[in-house]
């Protein structure tokens, strides 16, 4: 097949025992390490992805090396056991029902790293929705280096307002005109999964339509949704290693434009600030940047950004703004205050709720907006660049990928 940015890859599943095999992202719960114990209560000694990845819940608690070691160990020891069926040149479609009930429909099969960049001012097919924060890669590029085997917990996202790709195949999977791979509830509250094996005589126009969307922007075919530093770090292994295996990634596609995903805002709070001049500053920040800066509406186009003190709360109305996103003009002039104030945290919250409570405390405030509206998204990414770092949410931590599909990346 030709060298698409997606394609059919030879997928790995178990024979049995979903409901023990798939866990969520290693990068949920990260701060509750109750829930990873209860996933390996649940385990127990089946064979589970649990024992192929490395939960961050744990980085710095164990021997890392002796850590790694062991999950190649298991992944080599996998290969060999039987445990896998195989399924060559595949694309499986996903149903995932989550947990407010909506289906979440998918893509599974691997995109192209060498067609990947995520530097801030990428012209490459596949992008970063969000900044690279390159200090994270190291840690997740030992883990993969020497693996023998890659479980996918990327969710990509494709620009299909016409609903023309993963619509129509899911239209086919209810009528019973594919295979059924696997069906099972995921533990611990994680919704339902369902895979269908696509026939292989469809590939080539699943990949041609793919691959066409990226003539909507500039070129990008692929916005990384979750997982980017995770696609990032296979990226690295890849320069590292530039063999055929590992110049793709498994990962799962998802249409931007559908009804169960969510894109939720995640605001700013600062703590440790004297909030006056804070407010003050803000006000000058966008006034250098050349914006105008209002206390009411007054032009179409402009950004509403609200600044929360204690019980006060403080409206900015901004005409030309210096980013097309009102959180990306709350990141940079936190990040240019920051550099003269050296004690301030900056922190990122889910909810207003939550972000009114901690503005409430002595020398905290909190800034509110609109969140990105999910048409805004490759437009602002072909516009400016990658988007700031947590700008937004796909759903809740329960909602993330699960490990299902796994694929060879050794010769």
């Amino acid at each position: 097949m030709d060298d698409y940015i997606f394609k059919p890859a030879d997928i790995l599943l178990p024979k049995s025992n979903f409901e023990k095999w798939s866990v969520i992202a290693c990068d949920q719960y990260t701060s509750s390490p109750e829930y990873w114990e209860r996933v390996s209560e649940i385990v127990g000694s089946s064979p589970s992805t649990l024992r192929l990845i490395l939960p961050e819940v744990y980085l710095g608690r164990n021997d890392f090396g002796q850590t790694v070691r062991m999950i190649n160990e298991e992944m080599d020891r996998y290969l060999v056991s039987g445990i896998y069926n195989s399924y060559s040149d595949a694309f499986i479609l996903v149903k995932r029902r989550l947990g407010n009930g909506k289906i979440r429909y998918g893509l599974v099969g691997c995109a192209d790293l060498s067609r990947y960049d995520y530097s801030e001012n990428s012209q490459s097919g596949i992008r970063a929705t969000e900044k690279t924060v390159v200090e994270r890669l190291p840690v997740r590029v030992k883990i993969r280096k020497k693996a023998s085997t890659e479980l996918p917990h990327t969710l990509m996202l494709i620009d299909d307002d016409k609903k023309s790709i993963i619509e129509p195949l899911a239209k086919k999977a209810e009528n019973g005109e594919m295979q059924v791979l696997y069906d099972f509830e995921l533990m611990l509250g994680g919704g339902h999964l369902t895979g269908y094996l696509i026939p292989g005589e469809m590939n080539e126009d699943i990949c041609r339509s793919i691959e066409k969307l990226g003539e909507k922007h500039g070129g990008m075919t692929l916005a990384v949704g979750d997982g980017n530093h995770s696609f990032a770090s296979a990226k690295e292994c890849y320069e590292l290693d530039p063999i055929p295996e590992k110049r793709y990634s498994l990962c799962e596609i998802v249409n931007l434009h559908s009804e169960a995903l969510e894109f939720e805002p995640i605001y700013r709070t600062v703590e440790n600030a004297d909030t006056d001049d804070l407010k003050e500053q803000f006000k000058v920040f966008l006034e250098e940047k050349g914006s105008k800066v209002n206390s009411v509406a007054k032009t179409p186009g402009y950004q509403k950004i609200t600044m929360v003190i204690g019980e006060v709360s403080k409206d900015f109305y901004i005409d030309c703004p210096p980013h097309s996103l009102e959180v990306g003009t709350v990141q940079m002039f936190l990040d240019s205050y920051r550099e003269s104030h050296k004690e301030m945290k900056i922190d990122y919250i889910h909810g207003e709720d939550e972000v009114r409570r901690i503005a409430s405390g002595e020398r905290k405030c909190g800034f509110l907006y609109l969140g990105i509206g999910k048409n805004q998204l490759f437009s602002a990414i072909e516009k400016d660049g990658v988007l700031p770092r947590k700008t937004f949410s796909m759903g809740s931590a329960r909602d993330k990928r699960y490990y299902t599909e796994a694929r060879k990346i050794v010769k």
